[in-house]
């Protein structure tokens, strides 16, 4: 199934088409109002250079003024193997389109709500059938059972059109042109950029970049660049200066250079619950202080995930060699 974009926004198109494998642009009259658009045939010629293929409105009144406005069109500049002109459903439309394969133009015939509209552009010899699809679900009408019979008719009769299936609204639509078989699906950008989503690859593709991380970067690497250390002979208060003014929940503390242990705002809670507050006047010197929990910044994130898990702690320690160079947390992990 070719896949088209349907827009007339130019810079949509631009970012559109850096996918490199979209096969042409449709546009409408509609669409360039709704973006502001003044200068149809400047918007064009501009288009015609950027997309492989480029469909375009051809309209009149009789056949006559369509295929003079498709031969205008095409002396503004534009290659005729690579534009497609796109003529309403009617009995000039299909005219129109006899008239304009007979000069060895490209033709969407458009705008197609039945089978027997269909059948009529196909006899013309329209290089493109165009039922839309949302506008006809709009109305209470099986559209997929529409193209449905479109694409059997091409495929029992042996008609060269290529059924397009447009006015796509949501990516459902895309599944259901992919089911029916249809040649060309023409989507909007807001549309095509959901094609690839989904909560379970999003969720995959976030594990495999943390556990590539975890087997790949140091521990050194994620480091922030704070180091909060606290002096033995320091207040508890300098402690919690230290804790917030480096965002973690944790200080170092020291023995001139030796590590001594670690002061956590969870041991703050626990030393307030058991003394009170006045407890905050202390010094680090009179706590007691447990083996601290350290890891080397040469160390693989890995590792230190293991540490995390093992001892149910949120903030490692980091050293290089015995000297104390920084902190990481859990969530650095990530």
């Amino acid at each position: 199934m070719e896949l088209y974009l349907d827009s007339a926004d130019l810079e949509e198109i631009k970012e559109a088409f850096k996918l490199g494998f979209i096969k042409g642009l449709t546009t409408t009259p509609t669409f360039m109002h709704r973006h502001g658009v003044t200068d149809i045939d400047g918007l064009i010629v501009e288009l015609s250079k950027i997309v492989p293929v480029l469909q375009i409105e051809a309209l009149g009144d009789t056949a006559e003024e369509v295929v003079a406005e498709a031969e205008r069109q095409l002396a503004l500049g534009l290659d005729k193997e690579k534009t497609v002109f796109k003529i309403p459903v009617s009995l000039e439309g299909v005219r129109a389109c006899k008239m304009l394969k007979d000069k060895g133009f490209k033709v969407n015939v458009h705008l197609v709500y039945t089978l027997q509209q269909a059948y009529m552009a196909m006899e013309a010899g329209a290089d493109y059938v165009c039922p839309l699809v949302g506008r006809l679900q709009d109305q209470g009408t099986d559209a997929l059972d529409l193209v449905a019979q479109c694409v059997d008719a091409v495929e029992t009769y042996g008609y060269d059109s290529k059924i397009m299936f447009s006015s796509v609204r949501y990516p459902e639509h895309i599944r259901n042109a992919l089911n029916l078989g249809v040649h060309v699906c023409t989507i909007p950008w807001k549309v095509m950029k959901q094609l690839t989503s989904n909560h379970f690859t999003e969720v995959g593709i976030s594990q495999f970049v943390e556990h590539t991380k975890l087997m790949t970067v140091k521990v050194k690497d994620v480091l922030s660049g704070k180091n909060p250390t606290v002096d033995l002979s320091a207040p508890i208060t300098d402690a919690l200066v230290k804790m917030t003014s480096s965002g973690f929940g944790c200080v170092a503390v020291l023995d001139g250079q030796k590590l001594v242990g670690t002061f956590t705002d969870g041991d703050l809670r626990r030393l307030i619950e058991a003394e009170g507050e006045h407890a905050v006047g202390k010094k680090m010197s009179d706590l007691n202080f447990k083996s601290p929990i350290t890891i080397q910044g040469e160390a693989l994130l890995h590792e230190a995930s293991k540490v995390f898990h093992e001892k149910g702690v949120d903030n490692l320690v980091v050293l290089n060699g015995d000297e104390v160079v920084g902190q990481i947390d859990i969530q650095d992990l990530k």
